[in-house]
């Protein structure tokens, strides 16, 4: 296995099991915050997973910078729907918020729908990765 299998394995198992602890921390009623916050990294390890997978360089580090580039190489390209850059887009904006603004507070509702995109997002991601366009 090449180092670039390894990282692409692990990157994949990581958005796996992110968002399986998202399921989990749901069912336990954990806060929606942190719901929210795994929900979303579920999504962005499955993101790396593909740019590792279609050999997309990504020299940033910035999370806006990882989705633009999401967004140029899948959705505008036509890999993707455009309904997933909207996914990823609003749990990057929710977690972010709730990380980092104060008094903000997310609903069970909230959380509930960033569980069930997240799951929607990293099957879809599967299916890319299977057919391998």
């Amino acid at each position: 296995m090449t180092d670039r299998e390894a990282l692409f394995t692990y990157r994949l198992r990581q958005a796996e099991e992110t968002l399986a602890e998202t399921v989990r921390m749901q069912e336990e009623d954990f806060s929606a915050r942190s719901v929210v916050n795994r929900a979303y990294y579920a999504m962005f390890y499955a993101v790396l997973a593909l740019f590792i997978r279609f050999d997309i360089e990504h020299k940033t580090s910035k999370h806006s910078g990882v989705i633009s580039i999401f967004d140029q190489q899948f959705v505008l390209a036509g890999k993707m729907e455009r309904r997933f850059s909207r996914m990823l887009h609003r749990l990057f904006v929710a977690r972010q918020k709730a990380d980092y603004k104060e008094l903000v507070e997310l609903s069970r509702e909230q959380a509930g729908e960033a569980v069930a995109q997240a799951k929607e997002f990293v099957e879809a991601v599967r299916e890319l990765l299977s057919k391998g366009i």
